[in-house]
């Protein structure tokens, strides 16, 4: 049986890797790493599909070690000592090869499943390699996290891609026997999602499709016939994992209840983690909600606390019940965007300084240079009020906030105004 197009275009050595310069290219910490023999245990964040596995391989290959792996979907702790032990025979006392253990989507194991690595990573009987598509922030035990260097892994670009499908059809031994031709690439590029496994399954799928002998020309219009009449064949493995999030999300920021609840639905048929769901409604309860109905937030903090603790198949059910509310909550995007302007106006500004009125006088110097000097408490005026100033003196009177069209921030706006009416132009 022929390996899929992907794995025989699977990259062996570092010059070979496409994309991921920062870390690989000629002063990037990895290939500096590799350079010099010191490969600490580390962490790969980022979507699908954009080379974590491979470049563990790599890593491997250019530093000559042992390499073992695991995935986290269908190992649990006897799994791991075993691979271990063979770890700690096969690395020997006296070398600084360790050999190096992959764990893939290491965020779906439990507390109890990382801790059991701690020793191993501690000890140095292995140099660990985890990869994950989630924040290891919240999916990696903080103590296992602490040992490990973790990088940021970005998505292909559209120039990554196109390099990728241009290698596939030049590199590639059965392809070379092809007469292939890449006229349009935008519709591959598109289905792939930046998901190069995806855009080669894609391609690959396409090719198969037609006879061998003739001159195949891949356009947009082949790709997206060709793909809509046979969608299952290439995502049976859950690649639609970005569309199906993106459509829920989509679907309650436009108050749609019901395809919300069908998106999760969906989500929750095809296994998806139920902690990825509720992490995603917390992230929307402030960004498309906020202070148009505040209480979102609390919900969805405690949506995600519920599930945490109750796990399948009950979590579906405080799920439905937080999707729901929010798609029938009222929405506003005003806190997003004024974070969104203020770091652009801290990146337009620099680093600005504090005005000394409001600026902390613990010390008798710091007093005698007027630290804090002409503070105006607020508590000390009429309605816990007085019109001071705030920002740095190169940027005041900037309005950053602006409330949404709502019943609670134009009750907010009102306030507002009360207040800043010379000031603020709301």
């Amino acid at each position: 049986m022929n390996e899929p197009l992907a794995e025989r275009l699977r990259p062996k050595h570092l010059k070979d890797y496409l994309s991921q310069t920062h870390l690989v290219g000629k002063n990037g910490a990895l290939s500096l790493q590799i350079k010099q023999g010191i490969i600490p245990s580390m962490i790969f964040w980022g979507p699908p599909g954009i080379g974590k596995t491979t470049l563990a391989n790599i890593i491997a290959n250019e530093s000559d070690r042992p390499f073992y792996t695991l995935s986290a979907i269908n190992s649990g702790v006897k799994d791991i000592r075993e691979v271990i032990d063979k770890a700690k025979q096969s690395g020997g006392l006296f070398t600084t090869k360790n050999p190096i253990l992959f764990i893939d989507e290491i965020h779906r194991f439990s507390k109890s499943q990382q801790d059991s690595l701690l020793q191993a990573v501690e000890k140095g009987w292995v140099t660990l390699v985890g990869a994950t598509t989630e924040n290891p922030s919240f999916e990696v035990i903080p103590a296992l996290l602490s040992r490990c260097q973790v990088y940021v892994l970005n998505s292909f670009s559209k120039d990554d891609l196109e390099a990728l499908l241009n290698r596939a059809i030049t590199e590639d031994e059965q392809l070379l026997k092809r007469n292939i031709e890449l006229k349009e690439t935008e519709a591959l590029i598109h289905l792939s999602g930046g998901d190069a496994r995806k855009l080669l399954n894609i391609f690959e799928l396409i090719v198969n499709a037609f006879d061998a002998d003739k001159k195949l020309i891949i356009t947009n219009d082949l790709v997206q016939q060709k793909v809509q009449n046979n969608t299952a064949r290439y995502d049976k493995t859950g690649e639609q994992h970005y569309d199906i999030i993106s459509a829920f999300i989509k679907s309650i920021r436009g108050s749609d209840p019901n395809a919300a609840v069908y998106w999760l639905a969906r989500m929750i048929e095809g296994g998806e983690d139920v902690k990825f769901i509720a992490r995603r409604l917390l992230i929307l309860a402030s960004e498309d909600i906020g202070n148009a109905n505040p209480t979102a937030l609390v919900i969805a903090n405690n949506t995600f606390q519920a599930v945490s603790v109750i796990g399948n198949p009950e979590s579906r059910i405080i799920l439905s019940q937080c999707a729901t509310y929010l798609a029938s909550s009222p929405k506003s995007n005003a806190a997003y965007q004024a974070i969104n302007d203020a770091q652009q106006l801290v990146k337009q500004t620099g680093d600005l300084s504090v005005p000394l009125s409001i600026r902390n006088a613990p010390t008798k110097l710091m007093k005698e240079l007027g630290y804090g000097d002409n503070y105006q408490y607020a508590h000390n005026y009429e309605n816990n009020f007085t019109a001071h100033e705030f920002l740095p003196e190169e940027i005041k009177n900037t309005t950053l906030y602006q409330p949404g069209n709502n019943s609670r921030e134009n009750a907010q706006r009102e306030f507002l105004k009360s207040r800043w009416k010379d000031k603020y132009d709301y």
